[in-house]
């Protein structure tokens, strides 16, 4: 592993450390107080599942797998146990069919074209600033697009984490037409031969259906660009709201087709990540990223083993 992949992980440890407690920590203590897998260890694991929030559906799934799994696989020590319990929760993770598995992936399409979508408050101005800095780092050329032209602090606050990563923006103040904005971003960003472009899009109109319609907008003028896009769109959760983030989800789903990815903010400020497993059993969307802190490079990829080994890991 090279030293930048163990800083990563030592973040992505360390911002998982409230969840670990929560969650694993409390399996650990279970496993050696009981050792054997009666209805009381059962509904006792349920009961730190769902304080994870992982939800009842999930949490059922985990646990019917365990109990299937000791029953063809006996155990003898409370290490197996635990090993048996950390490879169920391993097996809801959505794989993710994306065409980067890291931030400079080789990438045949140019530009890449990557939309945000999220209500206002989850991170996404800052997601994107932090997305915009590590492929620049990794030697891509990235555009941003502003087109959150709702709010004159999103223009704002997106110019300087354009800034703070290093890329180029293009922005409007003077219109309300967020299509308008997308479109010449596109524009510019095939006449200079720019490999990733992020879109930002508002978070909060009037009434949902209006913000609906005019994501579909912004979509459908882009392909009057580039036929076939975006290349992906990242929803952005704040992993501390729980089911309201799935519900959010959904929604911008049924409008856009298809959620490529989630984002999954603030995962360092909650002990309840087991949203991670929530999102990615009932929505089958894979979590693509994590944010584990406030500074430009908290961003972490998200990897199923890595998120795995950080919440497994021994301190």
């Amino acid at each position: 592993m090279s030293f930048l992949g163990l800083i990563n992980f030592n973040k992505l440890k360390e911002g998982l450390s409230k969840t670990k407690s929560n969650l694993l920590g409390k399996v650990n203590r279970l496993i050696k107080a009981k050792k054997k897998l009666d209805d009381e260890f059962i509904q006792e694991l349920e009961e730190i599942f769902l304080l994870s929030d992982m939800g009842y559906d999930t949490a059922e799934k985990i646990i019917q797998n365990i109990k299937e799994t000791v029953k063809n696989q006996k155990y003898e020590t409370e290490e197996e146990l635990y090993n048996i319990i950390e490879t169920e929760i391993k097996k809801i993770f959505t794989e993710s069919t994306s065409s980067f598995k890291t931030f400079d992936s080789d990438i045949k399409k140019q530009p890449y074209v990557i939309m945000i979508v999220g209500v206002n408050g989850v991170g996404k101005t800052t997601s994107i600033g932090k997305l915009a800095y590590n492929f620049k780092k990794v030697g891509k050329s990235v555009l941003i697009g502003s087109a959150d032209t709702y709010r004159a602090a999103a223009n704002e606050q997106l110019e300087i984490w354009a800034q703070r990563a290093g890329v180029d923006i293009v922005s409007n103040p003077n219109t309300k037409d967020p299509a308008s904005v997308a479109f010449e971003t596109l524009k510019k960003a095939v006449a200079q031969n720019i490999d990733i472009v992020i879109i930002d899009t508002a978070g909060r109109l009037h009434n949902k259906a209006h913000l609906m319609e005019e994501l579909k907008k912004v979509k459908r003028v882009m392909q009057k660009v580039i036929p076939d896009t975006p290349d992906e769109i990242f929803l952005v959760i704040d992993a501390t709201t729980g089911q309201n983030g799935l519900n959010q989800a959904k929604e911008f789903e049924k409008a856009l087709e298809k959620i490529t990815g989630i984002i999954l903010t603030k995962l360092d400020g909650t002990a309840k990540g087991g949203i991670v497993l929530k999102i990615c059993n009932e929505l089958k969307i894979p979590v693509r990223f994590v944010g584990v802190g406030e500074k430009i490079d908290d961003l972490q990829l998200f990897n199923t083993d890595s998120f795995i080994k950080a919440l497994f890991a021994d301190e």
